[in-house]
């Protein structure tokens, strides 16, 4: 019995290894973007956006929100299932024709790095510019941009 499981880990081990780190991270990681889709709601800011924009206003928060509730539950489980697959083979971006590979923002909204010391440039003044109240989701109040 012991023979056997360490054949199998021996197997494995190997089978992961040669399988090489990019692709098995890249989706590792896309995972876990859309994982968190659910809670970010970039779907459903952009989907309720591109609506009002197509359709016009009046649908735009009853219609775009459903249609922007179903993208982002469809994101969540993409990444779930990619979490749960990404030693395995095929690494490229599935689903695709529905979703983007990566996870979507309004137009209206460019996301930018968080205010903190380690991306910060002038910390050694004392002074930097950055979100404002980085700790509230989809506060886009920054200062000190150009």
């Amino acid at each position: 019995m012991r023979t056997p499981l360490s054949l199998l880990s021996l197997v494995l081990t190997l089978t992961i290894l040669s399988a090489g780190c990019a692709g098995p991270e890249q989706k590792l990681g896309r995972g876990f973007d859309n994982l968190f889709e659910i809670v970010r709601g970039g779907e459903t800011r952009r989907t309720v956006e591109q609506t009002a924009i197509t359709d016009g206003p009046n649908v735009a928060y009853t219609t775009g929100f459903v249609k922007g509730m179903n993208r982002r539950i469809a994101r969540t489980l993409l990444g779930a299932y990619e979490i749960v697959t990404f030693p395995i083979p095929s690494y490229d971006p599935i689903f695709t024709h529905y979703l983007a590979p990566n996870p979507v923002y309004p137009d209206s909204y460019t996301p930018g790095l968080i205010e903190d010391e380690t991306f910060a440039t002038d910390t050694s003044l004392g002074f930097s510019g950055g979100d404002v109240a980085p700790m509230i989701p989809g506060s886009r109040f920054r200062i000190f941009d150009n």
